[in-house]
């Protein structure tokens, strides 16, 4: 179901970087679906310190460049300056008000499932397209091709919507070291067969991103953090064991399509799952590749539920996300 950004822009005209620009405010949160450059200026593409948006990361909306945008102005944090524009197609909006723009769709309603609306998201990576430009990360530069990762989905998170449901009860300490630095972080307490399993399914706890996924997301997923991370790791399962995953790895090295992702879905877990999958890539010197999948889910999630049933509860989107990319393979290519 698509939402339709309501009318009653308010323009004004700003000095940014120097070039007076009109400029349509807006007020909401920008997600976004592939790792896109965050540039300083539109009209000569400066960025300095290289930076881009990581997908399935959301950015404070602040603006669009006219009435119906091309490019949206966010919020970076720790850019310099923060304020960076994106171009529209690299992302979407959820609770935008403002300006009209493109038909958005929200990722994420209300805690409690309205009309069939997603109550999480649940976003897995393809490791070796993320430790294409992450090389430097211990868990890319261990990685190898008898890596579990190197065929598998591996877990990012499992994240309660709506968008903005984050940091529940955390301190603004522990807020300030989740921007920084991620060893800061509180330990995440788990079991010794669960803590075995993550670090497998999720290489990034080698840089603490367990620690992470727990502060920002689980903190408001309504449970603990043995029974947090025991839910995702049994919802990784079903998707390791499916169609899914034996069809990126039978092409890896080759392209794929949303639609045949989609597809595989639809097979794997039944007729309308794929319409829930939104696919997000990354480019790396010309070479679009495929980097993760989100997967939109509604109802209480267990150590036994359905991925199935959670996914058909969900409601479905319109946006498949990146149109197609290269199934990435291990090494720096």
């Amino acid at each position: 179901m698509r939402t339709w950004l309501g009318l009653g822009a308010m323009l004004g005209v700003v000095v940014l970087m120097g070039v007076a620009q009109a400029e349509t405010k807006l007020d909401g949160t920008f997600v976004a679906d592939a790792a896109c450059p965050a540039t300083q200026s539109i009209k000569d593409g400066k960025n300095p310190g290289n930076v881009g948006t990581e997908a399935g990361q959301s950015y404070d909306l602040i603006a669009g460049n006219k009435d119906e945008p091309t490019h949206y102005m966010i919020r970076v944090p720790g850019a310099d300056p923060e304020r960076r524009w994106v171009k529209v197609s690299c992302g979407h909006l959820a609770g935008a008000t403002g300006a009209p723009a493109a038909p958005v769709e929200p990722v994420a309603p209300q805690k409690k499932a309205a009309a069939g609306k997603p109550e999480y998201v649940f976003a897995i990576s393809w490791q070796p397209a993320f430790c294409e430009t992450k090389s430097r990360k211990t868990e890319c530069r261990t990685m190898t091709d008898a890596s579990f990762a190197a065929t598998n989905f591996t877990l990012h998170g499992l994240w309660p919507q709506p968008n903005g449901n984050f940091y529940c009860g955390v301190s603004s300490a522990d807020r300030a070291s989740d921007k920084g630095n991620w060893r800061d972080l509180p330990a995440v307490n788990l079991d010794k067969a669960t803590r075995a399993e993550l670090d497998k399914v999720m290489p990034g706890t080698a840089s603490q991103l367990d620690r992470h996924e727990w502060i920002k997301h689980g903190t408001c997923y309504g449970k603990d953090q043995q029974a947090y991370f025991a839910d995702a790791l049994a919802l990784m399962r079903q998707v390791n064991a499916s169609p899914v995953r034996a069809l990126f790895e039978k092409n890896i090295g080759e392209e794929l399509t949303a639609n045949q992702i989609r597809d595989a879905f639809d097979s794997a877990f039944g007729k309308g799952t794929g319409d829930r999958v939104r696919v997000a890539c990354s480019d790396d010197r010309g070479r679009r590749m495929i980097g993760e999948l989100t997967l939109g889910l509604a109802g209480p999630i267990g150590p036994n539920s359905s991925l199935k049933d959670l996914m058909l509860a969900s409601a479905p989107t319109d946006n498949a996300g990146c149109p197609r990319g290269e199934v990435d393979r291990v090494g720096l290519q």
